[in-house]
């Protein structure tokens, strides 16, 4: 009998072991040596993070977004609000917050769209994608860190900034989609 037809339950890895190696500000990262179901051993390099919520938040028919340098990319990146939860805090409120610091405007009600895991290969990152259809003015308040373009953008501009490259994170891409589906059928 192969592995497929005993089932994903005895597939499980067992940890044996955990090493951590860092603790940041944002993510921590350990090294775990975990038992196969074959009985062999392997390790997996883990990034532990907070979690995160991000905002899909249309002003007058367009998409709030923020233009700002990512350094790991090595350019500058359009995307929608976001940032990480802070310990035990709720996710939409984090949205909320995050939403009115980085854009200056503030949504009259938030509904989830989407919870997902950014990269389970190496992750356990949960990322929190909330609509909000209507926004009012607020008080701009990024963190000091945080240097920000503000931009209300077209659906039109959206797909044309994924298509230059302008706009390639998951969370965007996914909300400029999900955006789509609203414009043609009212739903997401």
């Amino acid at each position: 009998m192969n592995q497929k037809q005993q089932g994903p339950n005895l597939w499980r890895e067992e940890t044996v072991s955990t090493q951590p190696i860092f603790e940041g500000k944002v993510i921590t990262l350990q090294v775990d040596t975990v038992s196969l179901p074959n009985g062999k051993t392997a390790t997996r390099e883990i990034v532990k993070h907070p979690g995160a919520a991000a905002v899909m938040a249309l002003k007058d028919g367009k998409l709030l977004v923020v233009e700002q340098f990512r350094k790991p990319l090595e350019k500058f990146q359009v995307e929608i609000p976001a940032g990480k939860l802070d310990p035990g805090e709720d996710p939409m409120e984090a949205a909320a917050r995050e939403l009115e610091e980085e854009t200056g405007y503030r949504a009259e009600h938030l509904r989830l769209v989407s919870a997902f895991f950014t990269s389970p290969g190496f992750a356990d990152e949960k990322l929190y994608l909330y609509f909000a259809e209507s926004v009012l003015p607020g008080r701009s308040n990024p963190d000091e860190d945080e240097y920000l373009e503000v931009e209300a953008i077209t659906l039109e501009q959206a797909e044309r900034y994924i298509e230059e490259g302008r706009i390639s994170d998951a969370k965007t891409v996914l909300a400029v989609y999900a955006w789509k589906l609203y414009a043609a059928t009212g739903h997401i």
